[in-house]
């Protein structure tokens, strides 16, 4: 029997139809049934050998991979210093196309309904596909290297940035952007006092947080062409010099957490 709790703050028990039970255990029953019938699909498109024989197979590559190839790190340092700049160079195109379509896209400041859904659209279409796959349409149409890589992180931050940053347009408060009308300002002059004040920390947040995803998923992009230290991943792989594989894993791991800090520490200063 669940407790709810009364407007006066008072727990008052409120009693389960028998049909209200019934549709909770046929709820539960679905629910296990449907885990079963995922799991069997799993099963039957699974090679069970090849999982069995996992732990030995996992064991074996991490041995090869030990010790490291130091010896190795110094060709890497161009190819990180690439993949930052894909990360930073992406970002800002995003920040530049993701800033006016959250605007189109915020409910309180998209100047017609049509507007509002072209920018929603875009907004959607960016976040549906992955940063990888944004660099493998590019790769294909600009050929491999840096710009894929940029222009592929940067059409993924769009919908991240636009989605968050629009969000909190909405909820800025009114009052400002009332007084700021009640005096005759413009459209413009509402949105530059009234709106951007209050969502300009927000979007600085966002912005921050976005390059510091955009670091890791730029490590990647170069498994498809799209310049970086994947590329020396992709080539060490292929070429199963895994004492090399474990080099640029660390350094990738070493430049993440440096981002890590660095974005926890601008968020801290900016909000």
């Amino acid at each position: 029997m669940p407790v709810s709790t009364t407007p006066q703050g008072t727990p008052s028990w409120r009693l389960h139809t028998t049909r209200t039970q019934w549709l909770q255990y046929l709820g539960w029953l679905a629910g296990a049934c449907l885990f079963l019938l995922c799991w069997k699909v799993i099963s039957d498109n699974t090679m069970w050998v090849f999982v069995e024989d996992a732990g030995r197979q996992g064991s074996d590559l991490i041995s090869r991979m030990l010790p490291p190839q130091w010896s190795y790190a110094h060709r890497l340092w161009g190819p990180m210093w690439d993949t930052l700049n894909i990360a930073t160079l992406g970002t800002l195109l995003g920040i530049a196309m993701a800033f006016p379509v959250a605007f189109l896209a915020a409910r309180n400041t998209s100047p017609h309904p049509l507007v509002r859904s072209a920018a929603l659209l875009v907004i959607v279409s960016s976040r549906s596909i992955n940063s990888l796959i944004w660099a493998m349409l590019l790769v294909t149409i600009l050929g491999p290297g840096v710009l894929a890589g940029i222009i592929a992180i940067a059409l993924r931050s769009i919908g991240f940035i636009g989605k968050l940053l629009y969000e909190a347009i909405e909820e800025i408060h009114p009052t400002p952007v009332e007084a700021i009308s009640a005096t005759g300002a413009g459209r413009m002059q509402v949105m530059g006092y009234g709106v951007l004040p209050q969502v300009m920390p927000a979007f600085a947040g966002i912005s921050v947080y976005r390059w510091d995803i955009n670091i890791r998923e730029s490590t990647v992009l170069g498994l498809v062409g799209a310049g970086g230290i994947g590329l020396q991943l992709n080539a060490a792989i292929n070429s199963l010099a895994w004492n090399q594989v474990s080099v640029i894993f660390v350094m990738i791991f070493v430049t993440v957490l440096a981002s890590e800090w660095i974005s926890a520490r601008v968020r801290h200063a900016i909000i």
